[in-house]
């Protein structure tokens, strides 16, 4: 079991005035007073390196993290073919791979809590999961709550 962050609950981390810093902070502290995994998928990275600036902040916040137990699950072959797995078992196509990368983090330690600001997508692909729970964290200011199936017109 393992406590996964998803891109939105990272941004969280970034920016002391997100309204979910406080309530991913809280379940990160949580999590490693039971001695559970905090991990990020790296390909989740990809959504959040956007320029020079950020890209620094986002570096500072995981080398800070990482000391303290943070985990950076890169993606290999095994890793590949669960999230293939997920969007198969999902109906999904891979406008969905983003979202597969922390839902995938969570089952392969055989459950978990994955924070998100994109419950809908995410819990579509963890519906098969028992042990998978999808929090819902709210989003940034700049960002719209709104699933990217919603955008999308589904």
């Amino acid at each position: 079991m393992r406590l996964v962050l998803d891109a939105e609950a990272v941004n969280a981390l970034l920016d002391p005035r997100h309204p979910s810093e406080r309530k991913v902070r809280q379940a990160m502290e949580a999590a490693r007073r039971l001695q559970r995994d905090v991990a990020v998928a790296t390909g989740t990275l990809g959504e959040l390196y956007r320029g020079a600036g950020r890209n620094q902040g986002l570096d500072a916040l995981l080398a800070r993290e990482s000391a303290d137990g943070l985990v950076l699950r890169d993606t290999d072959r095994n890793l590949a073919r669960l999230i293939g797995a997920l969007l198969t078992e999902a109906r999904a196509d891979s406008s969905l791979f983003a979202d597969a990368h922390p839902v995938a983090v969570a089952v392969e330690a055989g459950g978990g809590v994955v924070q998100t600001a994109d419950p809908d997508d995410l819990g579509r692909l963890a519906a098969p999961y028992r042990t998978v729970v999808i929090e819902p964290v709210a989003v940034g200011a700049n960002r719209s709550p709104r699933s990217r199936a919603a955008r999308r017109g589904r």
